[in-house]
């Protein structure tokens, strides 16, 4: 135990069961705590884990090596500063922060303290994902000619409700994925939205972009809490590239299990390894090996322009100019 890294975990939803796993398969690091605001959530999650529970962030800060800060957005920022500050390695969860200056907050900080600051641009840790960056930069794909991002899983309003709509819970992970692939950088945004199944909750349950990159490749992204697709061939998660002289996928319907996930009707396991392997990759190339996260926090701030060039273009109704 004495020589492995020791983390925890700032935050104890949904997610961090995911990232439970994703440190339990790490043999360079092991899970001793975790903190959470609700205390009854923390005890439950802290046995589920068998790690300690700790009364207050400071105090799990204080006591490791890494910290994964799994909170709402909104508290992103604080408990980031706080585990930087300290001189700990952070992993935190996207969106990264709320702002573009939050997130330059963050990078600063910690390119101050001299620490490993990961923002969880999970998807472009799936080795199919890394190999269609590997096609293009060698020419294989030819010319890049588009980029789709679709996202199409039904979410029960009651859980859509947690989340601040599908342009930021959801095109946050278009936005990294397209930045990351095509290595270009996006110049004119347009978009839209809309409601089509809560009673309740304002917020988006459909979004769809189109990004024109300078080289003159077109993105697109669809995020959908609003229905599922399950038409032959379904568009539940797919990254598809198409290229001038060839094209390349990643598609959750790699490895589906017939039975209910948490929230969603069917469980799409191809997705928890991506969560895995981005923790792996933070333990074991970031902190042991001093590389940089293939996605950094230069582009998560890009990733962030996008979104609010998105929400801009939705607003006033125009193109929006990077």
């Amino acid at each position: 135990m004495s020589d492995k890294l020791k983390v925890g975990f700032i935050g104890a939803g949904d997610i961090s069961l995911l990232h439970a796993e994703g440190i339990a398969a790490c043999e360079h690091a092991d899970l001793i705590g975790l903190w959470n605001i609700t205390d009854d959530l923390a005890t439950e999650k802290s046995r589920l884990y068998h790690c300690r529970k700790y009364e207050t962030a400071a105090a799990l800060i204080a006591d490791v090596d890494a910290v994964f800060v799994l909170t709402a957005l909104e508290a992103h920022h604080r408990y980031v500063l706080m585990a930087l500050e300290a001189g700990k390695h952070v992993y935190v969860e996207k969106p990264v922060g709320a702002t573009v200056e939050e997130i330059e907050d963050m990078r600063e900080l910690a390119a101050r303290k001299g620490v490993i600051c990961m923002p969880g641009h999970n998807y472009i840790y799936e080795p199919s994902v890394d190999r269609a960056k590997q096609l293009l930069a060698s020419g294989r794909l030819g010319k890049l000619v588009a980029i789709y991002v679709m996202y199409h899983i039904q979410h029960p309003e009651e859980v859509a409700a947690r989340f601040p709509g599908v342009v930021r819970q959801i095109m946050t992970h278009h936005a990294y994925i397209s930045l990351y692939l095509s290595d270009g950088k996006p110049k004119k945004v347009s978009a839209m939205k809309s409601v089509i199944h809560y009673d309740e909750i304002p917020q988006e349950d459909l979004a769809m972009a189109t990004i024109q990159m300078e080289d003159g490749a077109i993105v697109h992204f669809t995020a959908s809490f609003a229905a599922d697709d399950h038409a032959g061939d379904p568009w539940t998660m797919m990254i598809k590239i198409i290229g001038t002289k060839g094209a390349t996928r990643y598609s959750y319907r790699d490895w589906v299990e017939n039975t209910p996930g948490v929230v969603h009707s069917q469980t799409y396991s191809a997705y928890p390894f991506t969560i895995l392997n981005a923790d792996l990759y933070f333990i074991e190339e970031c902190i042991l090996k001093n590389k940089d996260p293939r996605s950094t926090m230069s582009d998560a701030i890009v990733a962030q322009q996008i979104v609010e060039a998105i929400e801009s273009s939705i607003e006033t109704d125009r193109h929006i100019y990077l």
